[in-house]
Order: structure tokens, then sequence, then C-alpha cells
């Protein structure tokens, strides 16, 4: 199987990493190459250390990245079986890449979304086989963890939904399927908890450290909801839940005041060097 990753941002690497390992020719798209050669160093990395840990060979990581391809062309698509985008998260800069591909790739090409909550139905729209549009929404680090959310819009086939759970076999990757809706299984619980994490740190109930203690040892979650946060980006969780609260109408989905806060100062979490935590 051919597959095209568009972007080439944690996620997009992550992807083509994971198709590359599994024995799949991937084009890792980003239309600055520069872009895209950093995020290939990045997959080697990756790749070079889990040699180092014995999980692969020498022979397997020089095979794994003789399967992955650097492009700035959007045309390496038109031979690809399958299509992955992984860029912002902005309806109308999605839907501008996938009708640009709608112009280039075979009628029967796969088209997958891994957004994390925008309409995978309205990403479709127009494009002539909306039948062949779905989600496919991989989780950060996506080499790492083992979900995949399937995401079926109004207008995917059956049979695209059988290709999409064939796939997620093949990457060995445990699969749920979803009908669209804001934030889809994992973010429409997720992002509200940290969210309600924000809230009860503005009102000075607890500190950022007892938040986390009390979710990690109360509830036994790895991570503490701030620490996640910070993780995620919280640039991401007040996106999500901007689009939650948009889509539902909820007042149960209103982004804290201590989120939108730190967004507007620039304390994104780790990819910032300073979000809940200090990470510089």
């Amino acid at each position: 199987m051919k597959v095209f990753v568009a972007g080439s941002g944690t996620m997009g690497s992550g992807i083509a990493q994971i198709f590359a390992r599994y024995g799949h020719e991937v084009y890792l798209y980003n239309r600055r190459i520069s872009s895209a050669d950093r995020a290939y160093a990045v997959v080697e990395k990756q790749f070079k250390c889990q040699a180092d840990k014995g999980r692969m060979t020498a022979e397997e990581v020089t095979a794994a990245l003789s399967l992955l391809k650097k492009t700035d062309k959007l045309e390496a698509a038109g031979s690809c079986d399958l299509v992955i985008e992984a860029i912002i998260e902005k309806m109308e800069v999605k839907q501008d890449l996938f009708h640009k591909l709608d112009q280039i790739c075979r009628p029967d090409c796969l088209f997958c979304s891994n957004t994390s909550s925008l309409s995978i139905t309205e990403m479709a729209c127009g494009l002539e086989h909306e039948e062949n549009f779905l989600g496919l929404h991989f989780f950060n680090p996506a080499p790492v963890m083992k979900l995949l959310e399937i995401v079926k819009g109004a207008k995917t086939a059956p049979e695209s939904l059988a290709r999409a759970k064939e796939i997620a076999l093949a990457i060995e990757k445990e699969a749920v399927v979803v009908k669209e809706s804001p934030g889809f299984i994992v973010n429409r619980i997720l992002i509200p908890m940290i969210n309600e994490a924000c809230d009860l740190y503005y009102q000075g109930i607890a500190s950022v450290e007892d938040i986390d203690t009390a979710m990690r040892y109360g509830a036994n979650h790895p991570m503490g909801p701030l620490a996640l946060g910070d993780l995620i980006g919280l640039d991401v969780v007040l996106d999500i839940m901007n689009i939650l609260y948009e889509e539902t109408g909820d007042s149960k989905y209103r982004a804290s005041l201590q989120l939108k806060s730190m967004v507007r100062a620039g304390d994104l979490g780790r990819k910032s060097g300073k979000g809940f935590y200090d990470y510089k």
C-alpha cells in the first residue's frame, strides 16, 4: 500500500513512521521541503532509538527508512492508495488541501483526516468521491498509542469503513468506529475534564500539583489533567473546547478563563516551554 501523509508535524511524522515501520511506502509531504527534512530526521532518530533498545534490527531500520520519502509536491499522492491529512486544525485549510488532492488522486483513493474534532462531513463536502472520505484519528504519540478512532461522515460508504478497519489491523491499532460528533469519543470526554481542572485552579480550589496528584492517585490516571493539557498543547485544548461549544451550544463546554488567559499569554505547555509547568 502506498500512503501519502500531508503534514510533517508531530502527528504527521508519527503517522508516517507507523506505516513505514509496517512495510508500506510513505510520502511525507510538507509544502516546505525543509520541514519535511526535519520530520524525516525525527523519524530516523526514533527508529534508531528502537534499534538501540533491541526492538528493531539495523536491517529493519534501513528497510523502513527506504520506504519513507520526503516531498513538497502534492502530485506524489497520484499513485497512492491512502491519503492521511495531519495539517493545521482549520476547516478551510483542510478543505483546500483535499480539493487539490481530489484533482490528483485516483478515484478509489481513500481520503482520511486526522482531525481531533472538526466535521468529517463538512470537510468532504464537494469532493468527487465523498463516499471515500472518513476520519482516522490517531493519538499522540502516534507510534505508541494503540487507539485509532474511525469516524464515519454522513456519506462515508460501508466499503470505506471496511478498508479503514483493515488498515487499523495491518498497523496493529485498536480501532473504534464512531459516527460524526464534536470531539468524537475520547476528546468529548477528555478535553472537558482538562478544562474543568483549569477551572479548579482558576477558582483557587487547589494547586496545579494537587489537582494532578488527586487524579493520578484517586482515579488511577497515568498523568494529571493539567500535565496532560501541557502535553497536548493548551491552544489545542482551547480550540477543541471552542468547537464543542459552538457545535452543541451547551454551556458545559464553555472554555475556562484560565485556559483562555494562558493561551493568550503564549503559555501553551511543553511546545512553548511553559504551561501549568515549566519545561525550560
